[in-house]
């Protein structure tokens, strides 16, 4: 019968084993603090649209003279495209902001692990979040085409919780549960049209910062930075 030693040693070896195959089959270098990162850029971005959005309303539509047409939706055309580009403009700032620090704070935890952040899992990880977004981003510019604001933050919303079930197989599998809580805001979110960048910052702001601190919490917390 073996010692207690060797059984020690046998387990040991085991849970090395363990190791090297997750590692060989995920994606285990994401970072917790990229989602607090990520987050925190969706509520700066969220609170910058809030107010161009009051702005252009002046607190109430009636309270204020526009210039331009009236659409189909109601909104005046000239003063809306502007504030539609505006918006555009804003997202593509938001999501270049939260790829940049998601990205340095995942290169710092696989650095300090002597991972690399760039090997075939990592692909599989991009083209599997890819390929919903990608639909997703289609989707939106059509709607952006024919107006269809107000449906803009439940399709981010349901097509981003997609792309992140279908990337979780290939990374923690706790993104996967993130993932469920983003398409069931984008669903809720359906019923409330006219509440959509309030569900929009709940979605990428609030629930990526809680994610993320969970996420550090439990692989990331008493480790050297």
């Amino acid at each position: 019968m073996d010692n207690p030693s060797q059984a020690n040693e046998s387990l040991e070896a085991l849970q090395d084993i363990r190791r090297m195959m997750e590692r060989s089959s995920r994606f285990i270098s994401l970072s917790g603090l990229s989602g607090v990162s990520a987050g925190v850029c969706a509520l700066i971005g969220a609170f910058i649209a809030h107010g161009w959005i009051m702005d252009y309303y002046g607190g109430s539509i009636g309270g204020r003279v526009v210039r331009g047409y009236v659409d189909h939706h109601g909104y005046m055309h000239d003063e809306a495209e502007g504030l539609k580009w505006k918006l555009i403009g804003l997202a593509i700032a938001v999501l270049a902001a939260a790829l940049v620090s998601s990205t340095w704070f995942t290169w710092r935890k696989a650095r300090r692990n002597n991972l690399p952040i760039w090997d075939v899992t990592s692909k599989k990880l991009i083209v599997n979040m890819l390929i919903p977004l990608a639909a997703g981003g289609l989707f939106l510019i059509g709607m952006f085409y024919h107006t269809d604001w107000e449906y803009v933050a439940p399709t981010c919303l349901v097509f981003y919780g997609l792309a992140l079930v279908n990337a979780s197989k290939y990374t923690l599998s706790d993104i996967r549960y993130l993932g469920f809580l983003e398409i069931l805001l984008g669903c809720i979110s359906m019923f409330y049209l006219h509440w959509g960048l309030y569900f929009w910052a709940a979605g990428f702001g609030v629930l990526h910062i809680v994610y993320g601190l969970i996420m550090w919490w439990k692989y990331e917390k008493g480790v050297a930075v």
